[in-house]
């Protein structure tokens, strides 16, 4: 993206960034500083370290050799913090120093928060003191005015100071209450400049990608903390008044904004805003009204004061959360608007002309919605645009031990988790991270409750971590009263039709439509009203809650055509909207899964369950072509692996042999699945995965299983010295069938040498080994080329192209000449020169089986490339390239 490019900065820039900012007083530099705090952490976390301190060590700022040991030692975020409070104690000078390395390397590392950052500096900087004061103490206000702010903020305080965690039936009558200080988790909130029609549910695709966002794209990846919302936009060269904030359901959208209003509310954030008027598109279900009684019905306390709150827009923030759940289809492109606030109008209208400036022109607006609802609406008209991808690893973490309030059991259930692979992908979500710990707060309930009980028990798969929570529900109910099995069949109904319809939110017509009893005990547990009577709408617990009712009934309300055509229309939305739904219904044919709702509503349908393995088998691909859509391969392996029916997998994708995902992007998710297909196949001669950006995670789930595979292809995968560990595990297991394993341009050095060393040395089916284009050359390469060189070693073909051998190496490749069973060596594109030809040369000559060895691009003069031709005719046997 041409924005994201940066610049070439020249001198004569520098030198008038240098004079600008040297104009400022020590007390500006230091607000500024403090203003910019969490950015420049961030920054230098992402950044090359050693770049950052080299501009600094120019400037004579700070040694080099101090801080590389503190960020090998201590991590980037330790190194970051030290760093900087290691400068501003500096003093003056050392701050500007800072920022002209800043500047500079702009033109290596065009970071979006870099740019930012710099760009609100350059081009705000004789008013940013002033708007940061103002963010701090808030507009001169009458004393009436400030008198109705007070009530104002103190009545959202009350209204958002505690979050509520629900608790599941059968774990505590009441829902747990906590201050949000406590309890608040950060998100990960990151620019996003369009809304595409995803091809994939949601869910899905933001799983697939958040590994990727956090290990990979950093270099253009836009971090937006909640204090940034409202500031200067680089993208858009200007401060934004209208902000859209998309996310996946319950990824934390509500909960963001509700720390955003109690931090405003509480005087810590964007003081600028007089008044900030928060709503939820639910609860707006009048079919007209005006936006001043919008506001008095929410906060009638206003009422006396709300004409002179008018007059200044520019001091009022508006916050509308959940566009996708609203009652009504609201274009933000439409043509009519309006211009007066006591006028009455549709919410839509309302809000359109709140984002489209003609009324209340120069108010700011906030506005969150689900990335599919966005798909349909012209984002352009906001200044701001940006997506919540949820929880970073640490927080996951964080949330399990808040759940749990045990640090021993939340380390188990988080363990466990991490180690479930189907089941950690989706931990980004905060929502999704309720529902498994509390069914696995309930699996620990019951393994005291019943001391033969096992870990064997607890979920392993989505479907199964759904029918434990929906078990709970029952079991919770039917100590009361039997459970209403129509009750379910109609409440699923209604869930099917909201998927297909992309509903979330029903009225109280759609519950009576589908014969859904509101006088149920059971209602409370799959949806939460919202709103006040008459306009009152309710909405699943939770997006996965209704995809799986909506899979469910088919098993209790078994109809052959109505399940075929279910599965037929699920599988043909381009949008994804049915994968859930389908994965749901496929892992409800194991029987096992089925049998953990039993004891509550008795035996499901085992003819739906027959109709679904048929089904699955046609689906299945049996031969790829070159325009297979691996995407829909890779949906119809997590369809199987969500089955658990290793049999059906073994039967109609065990004959293939080769399995080619080179260049696809593949999710920790994906790998979970691919591990489950090989596992189930067994025997696979071929997996290629180069270039499919396979990372920690993946690497990790994919290594239990590839063992069984032949031929192992890692090619350009950006694998790090610590992965190297996950190949020991791999190439040191007892039945490890693997003759070919490249490693070959991924980010390996010499650190990884001596694990690699002693895998290969365990190894016993190896035959192939190609170690090209890594950093390998170091005192630790020696390890690994001492295991290469016993002739105990089953190597036959070894890769060491472009490794950064240096002349001193040549000589140590001579003991491969003892390997008697290396045939094919490349050693070519390193840099042994005319000073290490001579020790190759007489490995060409002294090797015993050698019958091809690659030596091109070594830096070698003519003469040597002269006497390496004449070196064939000594030996022929040897092809020499």
């Amino acid at each position: 993206m041409e924005e994201l490019r940066g610049k070439v900065v020249t001198n004569d820039e520098l030198q008038q960034f240098r004079q600008k900012l040297a104009q400022y007083e020590e007390h500006q530099l230091n607000i500024f500083y403090e203003y910019f705090w969490e950015d420049l952490i961030y920054i230098l976390e992402t950044l090359d370290s050693l770049s950052i301190l080299r501009e600094l060590s120019f400037r004579h700022c700070n040694s080099v050799e101090h801080y590389v040991s503190i960020r090998k030692q201590r991590g980037a975020s330790a190194f970051a913090r030290m760093l900087l409070e290691d400068i501003r104690a500096s003093g003056r000078d050392t701050t500007l120093g800072l920022w002209e390395s800043l500047f500079a390397l702009q033109n290596d590392h065009p970071h979006p928060n870099l740019l930012g950052i710099l760009d609100e500096l350059t081009q705000t900087g004789d008013f940013l003191e002033q708007n940061v004061i103002l963010d701090i103490i808030g507009p001169d206000l009458s004393h009436d005015l400030k008198a109705c702010r007070l009530q104002h903020k103190q009545t959202l305080l009350e209204k958002t100071q505690n979050l509520v965690e629900h608790r599941a039936p059968g774990l505590t009558t009441e829902s747990l209450s906590f201050h949000i200080s406590e309890r608040y988790l950060d998100l990960i909130v990151v620019s996003s400049q369009h809304f595409r029609s995803r091809p994939q549910h949601e869910l899905i695709a933001t799983g697939g990608i958040h590994e990727h966002y956090l290990q990979r794209a950093q270099s253009n990846l836009e971090r937006i903390s909640p204090n940034r919302l409202f500031r200067w936009c680089h993208r858009k060269r200007r401060v934004p008044q209208t902000v859209l904030v998309s996310g996946v359901p319950g990824v934390g959208k509500t909960t963001l904004m509700q720390k955003f209003v109690y931090d405003w509310a509480n005087g810590k954030l964007y003081q600028r805003f007089a008044f900030v008027f928060f709503f939820k598109f639910r609860d707006l279900n009048n079919d007209e009204l005006s936006l001043a009684q919008m506001i008095i019905d929410e906060y009638p306390y206003l009422h006396n004061q709300l004409d002179i709150i008018f007059q200044n827009p520019a001091q009022l923030l508006f916050i509308f959360d959940g566009l996708d759940e609203s009652k009504y289809q609201i274009d933000l492109k439409q043509m009519e608007l309006c211009t007066n606030p006591c006028s009455m109008q549709t919410v839509g209208v309302i809000v359109s002309s709140l984002v489209r400036q003609t009324l209340l022109n120069g108010c700011s607006v906030l506005i969150t919605s689900r990335p599919t609802r966005l798909a349909t609406v012209e984002t352009s008209i906001f200044h701001r645009v940006s997506e919540i991808m949820g929880f970073f690893p640490k927080e996951r973490e964080k949330y399990f031990l808040h759940f749990f309030r045990d640090y021993t059991m939340a380390e188990k259930a988080f363990h466990y988790v991490r180690e479930n692979g189907m089941l950690y992908t989706f931990c980004y979500i905060p929502s999704y991270c309720w529902i498994i710990c509390t069914v696995l707060s309930m699996c620990f309930r019951d393994q005291k409750i019943n001391s033969a009980s096992t870990i064997e028990f607890f979920p392993k798969t989505v479907t199964q971590l759904f029918a434990s929570f929906l078990s709970n529900i029952l079991a919770n109910h039917s100590q009361q009263r039997c459970i209403d099995k129509n009750f379910l069949i109609s409440i699923g109904r209604m869930a099917e039709n909201g998927v297909n319809s992309h509903t979330l939110s029903f009225t109280k017509d759609d519950l009576e439509a589908f014969s859904v009893d509101t006088s149920s005990h059971l209602v409370t547990s799959f949806v939460m009203e919202s709103g006040k009577p008459p306009h009152v709408s309710y909405s699943f617990l939770h997006l996965t809650i209704q995809e799986f009712m909506a899979a469910l009934v088919h098993y209790l309300d078994y109809s052959p055509e109505r399940l075929q055509k279910a599965l037929e229309e699920a599988k043909s939305y381009k949008d994804g909207r049915g994968e859930i739904f389908l994965r749901f219904i496929s892992g409800l044919s194991d029987s096992s899964t089925r049998s953990l709702l039993k004891p509550y509503i008795g035996d499901l349908s085992a003819e739906a369950s027959k109709h679904v393995i048929s089904f699955l088998q046609m689906s299945i691909p049996t031969r790829r072509t070159q325009n297979t859509d691996i995407r829909k391969v890779l949906n119809e392996f997590a369809r199987l692996t969500e089955s658990r029916n290793k049999a059906l997998v073994f039967s109609s994708i065990g004959s293939n042999k080769h399995f080619d995902f080179s260049e696809f992007y593949l999710a920790p998710l994906d790998c979970t699945v691919l591990a489950f297909i090989l596992e189930s196949c067994r025997q696979t001669e071929v997996l290629n995965l180069g270039a499919c950006f396979i990372q920690t995670e993946g690497l990790e789930r994919l290594v239990p299983t590839l063992h069984t595979v032949t031929d192992v292809r890692f090619t350009k995968n950006n694998l790090r010295n610590e992965d190297v560990q996950q190949i020991y595990s791999l190439l040191s297991h007892p039945y490890c069938r693997i003759q070919k394993l490249s490693l070959r341009n991924n980010g390996l050095t010499e650190e990884s040498c001596a694990n690699l060393a002693t895998a290969i040395n365990e190894n016993k089916s190896l035959r192939e080994l190609d170690l090209s284009k890594n950093k390998l050359a170091g005192d630790d390469f020696c390890q690994l080329l001492a295991v290469l060189s016993v002739p105990t070693c089953r190597i036959e073909r070894l890769g060491l192209q472009e490794i950064k051998l240096t002349p001193e190496y040549a000589k140590s490749l001579l003991s491969l000449s003892v390997n008697t069973n290396l045939t094919h060596l490349n050693i070519s594109s390193n840099f042994f020169g005319d000073a290490g030809y001579p020790h190759i040369k007489e490995l060409i000559l002294s090797h015993p089986s050698l019958k091809e060895i690659r030596v091109e691009l070594n830096d070698f003069s003519e003469e040597t490339e002269e006497d390496l031709k004449q070196l064939q005719t000594r030996r022929p046997d040897v092809v020499i390239s």
